[in-house]
């Protein structure tokens, strides 16, 4: 008879059982044997070592993510390299749709604004928003009167006023003088 206190009754309450297999020691066995040919097979194809890397680690988290059903096919890492190849393979076209787009734009230089230019638009933005807007769609942008009228919800009478004004504040600030004056 075994009492509370005898080495026997201890060994018995005392399970000697090995520790549990962790869940995903299969892939992760899996993962350790294929990781280095895969990330080689993809370097070959992408040219780009963290690409590759990259590429392989989301095939490897999509196989994982599936795992139980991956295993049981007849060749789990045939899946993996074709998932990591179509990410490659989708990432190129990617790559190749900007590439295009960035060829098709062109870079333009635009030449330095001269002294009148410059004193022109210092000129625009020193006169009210409403002179200057009447003036600008006017002389260059082209549109009349009535035009004007029409986009600002105003009076023709009002537009024209704007510009009578408009014209004499940027001819003051100019410091343009009539050529009848200069003669």
């Amino acid at each position: 008879m075994m009492t509370r206190d005898s080495p026997d009754a201890i060994l018995d309450s005392v399970s000697v059982e090995p520790p549990p297999l962790r869940a995903n020691q299969e892939f992760d066995d899996f993962y350790a044997a294929n990781v280095r040919a895969l990330t080689s097979q993809l370097l070959a194809y992408t040219g780009n070592k963290a690409e590759a890397e990259d590429l392989v680690a989301e095939a490897f988290c999509r196989a994982l993510a599936r795992w139980k059903k991956v295993r049981d096919y007849q060749n789990p890492v045939a899946w993996v390299r074709r998932v990591a190849w179509n990410l490659a393979t989708s990432q190129l076209r990617r790559r190749g749709v900007v590439q295009r787009f960035l060829n098709r734009q062109r870079e333009t230089h635009e030449t330095a604004p001269d002294g009148d230019r410059v004193d022109l638009m210092r000129a625009l933005a020193s006169i009210q928003p409403n002179h200057r807007k009447a003036v600008i769609l006017r002389y260059m942008a082209g549109l009349t009167v009535s035009e004007i009228a029409e986009q600002e919800g105003t009076p023709e009478a009002t537009v024209r006023s704007w510009l009578f004004r408009g014209k004499a504040a940027l001819a003051d600030r100019l410091s343009i003088r009539d050529e009848r004056e200069q003669r």
